[in-house]
């Protein structure tokens, strides 16, 4: 990357962040074989220091691609088998139902996105979850369709427990940071604090930014969404993808055939901006003629992508401390400038229908699922989409939750399969779709990739 195009970079992550009112975010792009990184802004509107290639994040479910990095690390050994029911390995998640590991992995499991039930910040908190989990009914027949699982990496995570004998973030320090040379990867508050970090920020009412008093989610949530870590960590796990399966150090962790297995289909997937599929937890994504993998993830206030170019050996990862508009909006303007700018790729979203009031009398209502409720509405010109927590699940709890989005303006797609895109607000360009019944009858909704029912 020359100087002449670092200096790009910095000027479009500048721009955007100040235009969107980001407080910090920080990028790094991997091109050419040379790292290039841009940050801008400060960690927090109430303690403010300069966010820098290796200030700390909390990246949400871009930590699914180290969880399930961890298990093919442990299923190269012999010592995990991706067909095998879930059970084998985790005894305590008791059901009938014969869900496979790889199930876990695309996300095919059947199970609830994510358990609104906190089982403690000790060693055995995803045990408690496993047993949790298998107490809850299954939203699909596992292997019957994709529905996205926070709760399913969960119970991945107690795989690697129950493997290894070790403690999740103790194992993935093992098979991962350590070998690899994360030095700004981790898990645990305590071994973030002595470290530069951003924390998250939501608006307020007014729309006034305000500090997100909740760091990061509970300690069961750690394989689907707990890590912490910086760009310069993003862009070496990157290289690291992007490679052979050897660390820089020259250890071999995984056999090349084993770390690129996890970008072959496994899934597909439908009517989602997410991807095309499912490889082994990445979503596979054809951007203008050119494939893609990536992750992304969001915490409380705070957003993240990764997103890897194998063919052109090309990667670009985006950590930002503002949400849900700002931050995702910011994250996609950066992804979306340095495909273009970079490989020539341009991505395009689909133009809607004009609105048609028959196919929006079919839509219209409430879809939820175990945490979160949509709300479809129409004003007779045009069709909107809200998207909430429950009240009544946070109610029941004292942790800070990440605000509601307000309506945003929902358009139908071309065709008789009910895709539709978000057109505007915290979700724009989102796509999903709707399901129906034999009867044709609209029975739930899917979001990024989640399967809301009708209520």
């Amino acid at each position: 990357m020359n100087e002449k195009t670092q200096q790009e970079l910095i000027e479009f992550v500048s721009g955007a962040a100040e235009q969107l009112g980001v407080p910090g975010v920080a990028v790094g792009v991997l091109a050419d074989g040379r790292e290039g990184f841009a940050c801008h802004g400060v960690t927090s509107i109430v303690n403010p220091l300069p966010v820098d290639a290796d200030t700390m994040f909390v990246v949400g479910s871009v930590s699914k691609t180290f969880t399930a990095t961890a298990l093919m690390r442990l299923v190269a050994h012999g010592r995990v088998e991706l067909d095998a029911p879930v059970r084998r390995y985790v005894p305590e998640f008791a059901t009938a139902d014969e869900i496979t590991v790889l199930q876990l992995l695309n996300h095919t499991a059947g199970l609830e996105w994510k358990l609104g039930v906190d089982p403690g910040e000790g060693d055995d908190a995803l045990a408690r979850h496993a047993a949790e989990l298998a107490a809850t009914p299954l939203i699909a027949e596992p292997g019957g369709r994709a529905s996205y699982s926070q709760a399913g990496f969960n119970l991945a995570g107690r795989i690697v427990e129950n493997v290894t004998g070790l403690t999740f973030e103790q194992a993935v320090s093992s098979l991962l940071f350590e070998p690899i040379g994360l030095a700004h990867s981790c898990y645990a508050v305590n071994d973030v604090m002595t470290r530069r970090f951003a924390v998250g920020h939501n608006a307020d009412a007014d729309g006034k930014l305000t500090v997100a008093r909740q760091w990061k989610d509970n300690r069961s949530n750690n394989p689907g969404g707990g890590v912490a870590t910086s760009v310069s960590d993003l862009l070496r796990w990157a290289r690291f993808h992007l490679g052979d399966g050897r660390a820089e150090s020259g250890e071999h962790l995984l056999p090349s055939e084993e770390l690129h297995r996890m970008r072959n289909q496994t899934v597909e997937l439908r009517g989602t901006t997410l991807g095309d599929a499912f490889g082994i937890c990445w979503f596979l994504r054809d951007i203008d003629g050119v494939a893609t993998i990536g992750h992304g993830g969001s915490g409380n206030g705070q957003f993240a992508d990764l997103l890897l170019v194998p063919e052109h050996d090309f990667a670009v990862t985006v950590v930002s401390n503002a949400g849900p508009d700002a931050g995702l909006a910011f994250n996609r303007a950066v992804v979306t400038w340095a495909l273009e700018h970079y490989l020539g790729v341009v991505e395009r979203d689909p133009e809607p229908l004009p609105y048609d009031q028959a196919r929006a009398a079919e839509i219209v209502g409430h879809y939820e699922n175990e945490m979160m409720r949509l709300t479809l509405d129409s004003d007779g010109t045009g069709l909107t989409i809200a998207c909430a927590i429950k009240p009544e699940f946070r109610a029941a709890t004292d942790t800070e939750l990440p605000p509601d989005l307000p309506p945003a303006t929902l358009g139908l797609l071309p065709g008789d399969t009910g895709d539709y895109i978000v057109t505007d607000g915290g979700l724009v360009g989102q796509r999903g779709f709707f399901t129906r019944d034999q009867d044709g009858v609209v029975t739930g909704i899917d979001l990024a990739g989640r399967l809301f029912a009708r209520t």
